[in-house]
């Protein structure tokens, strides 16, 4: 089988020289029909790069060609145009009113059209001409214009009067300056904002404050408390009295802690120790136990005293 494929391989030398003579006329072949192909797109695309800069070059001549066409068209327009002549208005020297006198009257008084507008635009705004005088304040007047003039202008006596409207109006006097008279007394813990603004010496925000606190609190047991929000307690005596009626207070026995700890005169450590003792001990009689503790103070027992109950 070795031997077979051998003989099936073999190869004379003068064979081999013909085979190989053979491939390389196979590649010569190839590389000429790519050589020749290259060179004709070559000379395509030349000639295309001439022929599209043939085409810009002759649109550019074109372009200068309309261009110089436009100027020589304008030059002859320009030169062809004559202005119009105006017709001069005669000018008409007569009486007249200048807050009621039209365009054409001031025209033939010799006024420029310029100015005329600024007369017509003068009256259009509310200006008026009370006196001979004023005329001569029109922007542009001259001198000589005015002169020239004066002589003929009329203005009638309606309109020299000036007429300025007189208003009547009722001033109302806010409530916060309607003060109450020396003596009055007002209930501390009914007294709206209102009412406390007609005191002397409390305003808008003193009474806000005053309200605010008292709603905080759950009212006042006397007047001394005032000085909680920093107010004077010796001018204000002598308007206030207090109704210990109208004190809201807080059962100690059922509220918790976040209602306690909201009241002005408990803290949140005195809450809790008021709450604590209640789930150890049970319900509470009196502030009495609270004495022992160091939470609280006689001054804090004292306060807390006029806003708990125990029922």
């Amino acid at each position: 089988m070795q031997n077979l494929f051998k003989d099936f391989f073999y190869f004379s030398r003068g064979e081999k020289r013909g085979i190989l003579m053979l491939i390389a006329t196979i590649c010569i072949v190839f590389l000429a029909g790519y050589l020749i192909s290259a060179w004709q797109r070559r000379d395509q695309t030349s000639l295309d790069d001439k022929l599209i800069q043939a085409i810009a070059q002759q649109e550019y001549e074109e372009f200068i060609a309309s261009l110089e066409e436009k100027e020589q068209s304008g030059e002859k327009q320009y030169t062809s145009y004559k202005p119009k002549k105006v017709e001069s208005i005669p000018v008409i020297l007569a009486s007249f009113n200048p807050n009621t006198a039209d365009s054409i009257t001031f025209r033939h008084l010799g006024l420029p059209a310029w100015m005329t507008k600024n007369i017509l635009h003068y009256r259009a705004k509310g200006g008026k001409f009370r006196k001979t005088e004023d005329f001569k304040k029109i922007y542009g007047m001259t001198e000589d214009q005015y002169s020239v003039l004066s002589p003929y202008i009329h203005i009638p006596p309606e309109d020299t009067v000036r007429h300025t409207p007189q208003l009547y109006i009722t001033e109302t006097v806010p409530v916060e300056y309607i003060k109450y008279k020396t003596g009055t007394i007002l209930d501390l813990n009914r007294a709206d904002t209102t009412e406390l603004k007609k005191v002397p010496g409390i305003g808008s925000g003193i009474a806000r404050l005053i309200v605010g606190y008292r709603q905080r609190l759950g009212g006042f047991y006397q007047i001394e408390q005032l000085k909680d929000i920093n107010l004077d307690t010796q001018q204000l005596q002598a308007w206030f009295s207090i109704d210990l009626t109208n004190v809201h207070r807080i059962n100690l026995n059922h509220t918790g802690i976040d209602r306690l700890r909201s009241h002005p005169y408990i803290n949140f450590y005195q809450a809790k120790a008021i709450v604590e003792y209640r789930k150890k001990k049970g319900s509470l009689t009196s502030l009495k136990p609270f004495s022992l503790y160091e939470e609280f103070t006689k001054a804090d027992l004292e306060r807390i005293s006029h806003y708990v109950c125990f029922e």
